[in-house]
């Protein structure tokens, strides 16, 4: 009887979801404490939806440059740490070689090879430059080389889920012309979509998908709660 093959499922792109988490997050979050909190600022003046729907607009705008942007510079940052860290390996093979090959020897000593056993390993790493800084870059270091492009990617995707997060909070506003029908729709369709993105949050990552929507749905409840609240007591 023929075995059956196994096949793993991993999920690896941890960056990317890591970008959408933080822009839809903020994004749902946010603008929904900012439109909940003017509703009860001006919740009488004739023209309050659309002081909600253009205050709403310009932080989305706002938001999603500012999130995009420390998106873009903390991916380049890693960029460059990668490349000066690396840079620093290249040096040190050079200049100390027998202290590198000794640290390669550790490796493999901890993963309890003897000196025996890794000794073809280790020549056969130290034979060649760029694999050798390859292996200490990712296991002296713990650095991955990050994708030329990550920058740009990161700084687009955190910008596109802010702006795609921030927008649902404000539909009932510009769609609504009445403030408080507008709170009520927006209250409840952005709970629903911070439930719906925790719990599909939590299926990416690996953590239970209940916990994940539970703890989006209390963190933007609260958030839009005391900006409701804050700004009626102030109003």
């Amino acid at each position: 009887m023929p075995a059956t093959p196994h096949t793993e499922h991993h999920f690896t792109a941890t960056e990317s979801v890591r970008d959408v988490v933080i822009g839809m997050s903020d994004g749902l979050t946010v603008p929904f404490a900012l439109a909940a909190g003017i509703s009860g600022a001006i919740a009488s003046n004739p023209h309050a939806s659309q002081l909600v729907v253009t205050a709403g607009l310009a932080e989305i705008a706002a938001g999603s440059i500012a999130m995009g942007l420390g998106g873009y510079l903390a991916a380049k940052t890693d960029m460059e740490h990668y490349a000066s860290e690396y840079a620093r390996e290249v040096r040190e093979t050079k200049e100390l070689r027998d202290v590198e090959i000794e640290e390669v020897a550790a490796v493999f000593r901890n993963y309890g090879l003897t000196e025996t056993e890794m000794a073809p390993v280790v020549n056969a790493i130290i034979g060649n430059e760029k694999s050798w800084v390859d292996f200490m870059m990712r296991f002296e270091l713990g650095l991955e080389e990050p994708h030329p492009e990550r920058a740009r990617i990161s700084a687009l995707t955190i910008a596109a889920s802010y702006v795609f997060g921030g927008l649902i909070p404000l539909a009932p506003y510009i769609l609504l012309s009445n403030v408080q029908t507008g709170l009520m729709y927006s209250v409840g369709v952005t709970l629903l979509a911070l439930a719906v993105f925790g719990w599909v949050k939590g299926r990416f990552t690996g953590i239970s998908p209940l916990k994940g929507g539970l703890q989006t749905v209390i963190t933007g409840g609260l958030a839009a709660g005391a900006a409701f609240l804050i700004a009626k007591l102030i109003s």
